[in-house]
């Protein structure tokens, strides 16, 4: 049985037993800081089984994309050495909040597996907590004499935290049969491989109090996880997941690529095949390679990847051509790889191209470190670790090299540096914060608030809620302050647009909204503070938006989906939106792609935008299906869950073909003519692969241009020319500076020059030479024009800037069978406590001390002969 059936069947299964099907949740969590990636199904629950969160349904079920490769839950070292570890996995699951308990949750799993997949009763056996005798009773009478093992350790005790919803576990095991080693659930040898845990249902009947208690809950719950490659390998009779389905196409391309033919559970195959899933499902998501936080371990994943590619003779480029055949193979479950698929390919091209670079400078860095250790010497762990994290060296890479230098690690000293990299990459958290529990309980309280702000920027309406210092209050007299209202005009920061600002009035007293935010997805509260009066709970009231402020927000909003059209148009059908952010004042859009945008595409693409303007084409807003939206063509956000009905904004011509078409629930303006003008000010880049644009609209243009004007009357009052003749004027002036500098440096050159001192060694000829204040291109400037006129020998410079001391050694060609410039000066850098490197031929560094300028330049001059 194939796995797209095993996970069609189980949430059908479970549909039809009364529970809501739920599409997988991001790979990053939502509304919870405190977990690096979605590591189990229940994640997107958590709040609903700590009852901070309710829905209109108590029963649910989901195939959930999961990720274990950072922070509490890690299995990245895991992966290429056992049968079932992985980084990336789905998770089948149901879900039970204060509905049924033990006895329905064991009866579902049963008959799931026995009846719906039809495996046979005596290859299973069940574990239970050792005191759960109900749970033991139950499994009885469903199953009659299945084996049932009591088990005492946390591994059949599941709880949140510290603190919080708690409960013993049941465990399913199906044993593969007596040719794969291993023991029985509670044993040694356990883990060896003949049984396999295929589900977990938790039974969350008990409260974690600080003081050790277990307090029953009130509403008990069920929270069940069922690893669907584990259960397609039992289905699929292979005792490897790797000999899947969802793995074969992979792996042959894997083979393809390498032109290698090893078994399918060759280690560098498996960790390739898990990696590639676990990078494709990343990126998708918004994460990019970087070097902190989720961004960081996708880009561990990808170099552990390009390294097993290493050693099955890969020496090109290759995930990005496997993360095509990753999307042929999960799209079908997982529509955002195929939109994705040209960013998941892009970002991965250019990290491995970046990756090889930064291997060929650590082999060039290892290289010069072995000509400084004799055969038979130590590689210190510093360096080893240095290889490690900063160009990628695995350390047993560095040890296969060495190997043929009888060069060795100090394994021991690399092991700790290790540890102390872990420690500084713990993840603390993502910095967002977590809604208050005040929230929460509202949204129980209060539920939806009513947004009137597309039709309407004044509202009459009623307080529902009041919230002072993280608690609500019956009314506010004075200071900073939050209001719930029954409906309101107000737009609350959301998808990059800022919230709206404004008044709130009562006939008691006045409140100025400072910003709108939303909580817990359904209610809008104005932030701000009391001007005058008191405002109490069920007041009626008149919320009026900033409307001059709104009108612009809107400009901003719209323009920025003309320019996301355009890009589209200028740099091609890759470029995605990557975030946002619009206020009534400019907009930021950051999007995927892998080069600076040229002055010249900068132009057409503000002349595409500013040709719609002109037009004044109708921007039209629909409420829709989401499916029936997508497939319209209407554009979705990564990362981003929408509901079942959204919202979409579209620009059409005058033949109603769709210029633009997004779902947004941002506020726009009714024809683009309202935009005015458009103008980009920067193009930046902000990470691998992500661009920013920063651009004004309207008035902001006129201000701009005003000030530009400023500028530009008075350069020419000062150059005394028209606007005319201002470019030619300043081209002419440049040109004049640039001979007059030339003029000078020259002149300081040759004034160095007689300054310099010489010295003859061991047939070498050195010209040594101590000077103040030079920037690094004219120092190497220097070094190059001493050498124009001193043509052999070796040349040593120091420049001494406050109390920085930059060091530079040069040695001619005739000399670099016997003199080495990099190794020249790294005997210099002692003193100045410095570092530095180079090659045979010029070597660069520096550290601090100008008192010590002359004793580095001696010790450069001691080490030669």
């Amino acid at each position: 049985m194939l796995s797209s059936e095993i996970r069609a069947r189980f949430l059908k299964f479970f549909g039809d037993n009364g529970h809501q099907v739920e599409e997988s949740s991001s790979l990053v969590p939502q509304n919870d800081p405190s977990l690096l990636f979605t590591n189990a199904g229940m994640v997107q629950f958590k709040n609903v089984f700590t009852g901070l969160e309710t829905r209109n349904y108590r029963r649910a079920t989901t195939s959930q994309k999961c990720l274990r490769a950072g922070g509490k839950h890690n299995d990245l070292d895991q992966v290429g050495f056992t049968a079932r570890h992985h980084t990336f996995f789905e998770m089948l699951g149901n879900f039970s909040f204060g509905d049924y308990f033990k006895e329905d949750a064991i009866d579902f799993a049963w008959t799931f597996l026995t009846k719906e997949l039809g495996l046979p009763r005596n290859r299973m056996l069940v574990t239970v907590y050792h005191t759960d005798e109900e749970a033991k009773s139950i499994w009885k009478k469903v199953a009659g004499d299945l084996t049932v093992i009591p088990i005492s350790t946390s591994d059949n005790f599941w709880s949140m935290g510290d603190v919080g919803p708690c409960g013993p576990c049941s465990e399913i095991f199906y044993d593969h049969g007596e040719n794969v080693l291993g023991g029985m659930p509670g044993t040694q040898n356990q883990d060896e491989g003949r049984y396999m845990e295929i589900w977990n249902i938790v039974f969350m009947q008990f409260e974690q109090m600080p003081n050790g208690e277990r307090v029953p809950l009130e509403k008990k719950s069920i929270d069940t996880g069922m690893g669907l490659e584990r259960i397609a390998g039992v289905m699929q009779g292979v005792t490897d997941n790797y000999q899947i389905d969802l793995f074969q196409k992979i792996i042959g391309e894997i083979k393809t690529i390498s032109n290698t033919n090893f078994e399918a559970t060759h280690s560098s195959y498996k960790v390739i095949a898990d990696h590639i899933r676990a990078i494709s499902f990343l990126i998708a998501d918004g994460i990019l390679p970087s070097n902190e936080g989720r961004g960081y371990v996708l880009r561990r994943i990808l170099r552990r990847a390009m390294r097993h590619g290493n050693l099955i003779n890969i020496r090109d480029p290759f995930l990005f051509r496997l993360s095509n055949s990753l999307v042929d193979v999960m799209m079908d479950a997982y529509p955002e790889l195929e939109k994705a698929r040209a960013i998941i390919s892009s970002t991965v091209h250019m990290e491995e191209e970046k990756f090889l670079i930064t291997l060929d400078r650590g082999l060039k860095i290892l290289q010069n470190d072995i000509k400084e250790i004799p055969s038979g010497g130590v590689l210190s762990g510093a360096k080893a670790f240095k290889l490690y994290d900063t160009y990628g060296f695995p350390l047993d890479l560095t040890q296969d090299i060495l190997k043929s230098e009888n060069i060795s690690v100090d394994v021991v000293a690399f092991n700790a540096a290790l540890q102390e990299q872990k420690k500084r990459a713990q993840w603390t958290g993502s910095g967002e914060i977590k809604e208050d529990k005040i929230w929460h309980i509202l949204r129980k309280k209060i539920g939806t608030v009513e947004f009137r702000g597309y039709e309407k920027e004044k509202e009459y309406s009623e307080v529902l809620s009041l919230v002072q210092e993280e608690k609500e209050v019956s009314s506010i007299s004075s200071g900073k302050a939050f209001i719930v209202a029954k409906s309101t005009p107000f737009y609350a920061e959301c998808g990059g647009q800022c919230g709206d600002t404004g008044l709130i009035k009562s006939q008691t007293g006045v409140f100025r909204v400072i910003n709108t935010r939303k909580f817990c997805d359904e209610i809008i509260v104005h932030e701000g503070e009391l001007l005058s009066g008191c405002i109490k709970i069920s007041d009626n009231i008149e919320l009026e938006v900033d409307g001059e402020k709104r009108q612009k927000i809107r400009a901003n909003h719209t323009a920025t989906h003309l320019l996301h059209a355009a890009l589209r148009i200028v740099l091609g059908e890759h470029v995605i939106q990557r975030g946002s952010f619009l206020n009534e004042d400019r907009l930021r859009f950051d999007f995927s792609h892998n080069l600076a945008v040229s002055h010249e595409d900068i132009l057409k693409i503000e002349k595409i935008v500013n040709g719609w303007i002109l037009q004044d084409l109708q921007v039209v807003c629909k409420i829709m299906p989401k499916n029936e939206a997508i497939s319209s063509g209407a554009t979705a956000l990564f990362g981003e869950k929408y509901g079942d009905s959204v919202r979409t904004v579209s620009i059409l011509t005058e033949s109603r073909d769709k210029i633009s078409s997004e779902l947004c629930g941002g506020t726009h303006v009714s024809s683009i003519g309202k935009v005015g003008l458009f103008k980009i000010l920067s193009e930046i880049s902000i990470g691998s692969g992500i661009r920013r644009i920063e651009a004004i609209t309207g008035e902001k243009i006129l201000e701009y241009l005003g000030q530009a004007e400023k500028v530009i009357d008075s350069l020419t009052e000062k150059l005394k020319c028209s606007n005319s003749n201002l470019l030619p004027k300043v081209e002419n002036l440049l040109v004049e500076l640039k001979q007059k500098n030339q003029e000078i440096s020259l002149n300081r050159q040759k004034s160095s020059l007689e300054k310099i001192q010489e010295f003859n060694k061991a047939n070498a000829n050195i010209y040594t030479l101590i000077v103040s204040d030079y920037d690094t291109n004219e120092l190497r400037s220097l070094h190059d024009f001493i050498r124009s006129r001193k043509p052999s020998g070796i040349i040593v410079i120091a420049n001494c800037n406050g109390d920085k001391v930059s060091l530079i050694v040069g040695v001619s060609s005739d000399l670099h069978d016997k003199y080495n410039a990099g190794q020249l000066l790294k005997r210099g850098l002692p003193p100045l406590n410095g570092n530095g490197g180079g090659n045979a031929a010029f070597a660069h560094g520096g550290g601090n001390g100008t008192s010590k300028a002359t004793e580095s330049i001696e010790l450069i001059i001691n080490s030669i002969g």
